[in-house]
């Protein structure tokens, strides 16, 4: 038997519901978890028999759960296009006036047609000389959380999960976006800088799809946590090692690359529809 988490925010009525059960042989509700928006179904179907029936239904996500807990204990998400809208270096770009440059090596990175390293470096050289200021504009200017981002990381935190932003971007950014959201703990890379103006380099060690994977292994090895413990969620190919090493692994609006591996995708609703897949009501949500 496998259960699942059926996600339509504000308008699961008898209707939809009625349908949704009609896709899957020997489909049930087995229980409310938000009344009008969020229910679990079971049935004999498997995961991928499950995430067939409801694709490309629009307005509705549907979330198989994984067995273990089902709550969460470790939280592991990327940020660029996943807990924010935007992708840092390209906005960055914009203010060295060659965005549409960069952002077409980001987006064929993101589909994992290139070497991730081989492909920040490169980004990262066409920014040098760039004044640093520019990121504390485009902070300012350009990031913006995406919907839900926030409260299912301080959710989850005062709930008592490890929150971890792991990003193939930049500390410049994410360590002010984890702090914004509410996450314990952060790891990018890192730009270099000299005399106010970007040096075109990075320092240390690439956080690249390898990095990610084991900054949630070695995160949850310890805390003493099982993989079953664990959540991770992310949009590009760059995530893909991660989302296979989590207990539960989420795409987010992904690119085809991810969301082929995924456990599940969230393609409709906010990031705080992970509350719901993991049986918490919008009552015992901290919303943002």
């Amino acid at each position: 038997m496998t259960i699942g988490t059926l996600i339509a925010a504000e308008r699961l009525d008898e209707r939809l519901l009625g349908a949704a059960l009609g896709r899957v042989a020997g489909a049930r509700l087995a229980r409310w978890i938000e009344p009008g928006s969020a229910a679990d179904l079971d049935a004999g179907a498997s995961a991928a028999e499950w995430r067939a029936a409801f694709d490309g239904w629009e307005g509705v996500d549907f979330i198989p759960l994984s067995p273990g807990p089902r709550e969460k204990r470790l939280l592991v998400a990327d940020m660029d296009s996943t807990m924010i809208g935007q992708e840092c270096i390209d906005e960055l770009a914009d203010y060295a006036g060659i965005k549409p440059q960069i952002a077409a090596i980001t987006e064929r990175a993101m589909h994992g047609e290139l070497d991730f390293p081989a492909a920040l470096r490169e980004r990262v050289a066409l920014l040098a000389r760039l004044e640093e200021s520019a990121i504390t504009r485009c902070l300012a200017e350009r990031i913006r959380p995406n919907p839900g981002a926030a409260t299912l990381v301080r959710t989850m935190r005062a709930r008592g999960a490890m929150t971890l932003l792991v990003s193939g971007g930049f500390t410049a950014f994410a360590t002010p976006v984890a702090a914004m959201l509410g996450f314990e703990r952060v790891e990018a890379n890192v730009l270099e800088a000299r005399e106010g103006l970007l040096a075109g380099s990075v320092t240390g060690e690439i956080v690249d799809a390898a990095h990610k994977a084991r900054a949630l292994v070695t995160t949850r090895d310890a805390l003493g946590l099982s993989t079953a413990d664990s959540l991770a969620i992310g949009d590009g190919a760059n995530d893909i090692m991660m989302i296979e090493a989590a207990g539960l692994g989420i795409a987010f609006r992904a690119k085809p690359a991810l969301a082929a591996v995924a456990d599940a995708r969230l393609d409709h609703h906010g990031l705080d529809a992970v509350l719901w897949a993991q049986g918490i009501p919008r009552a015992e949500w901290i919303v943002a």
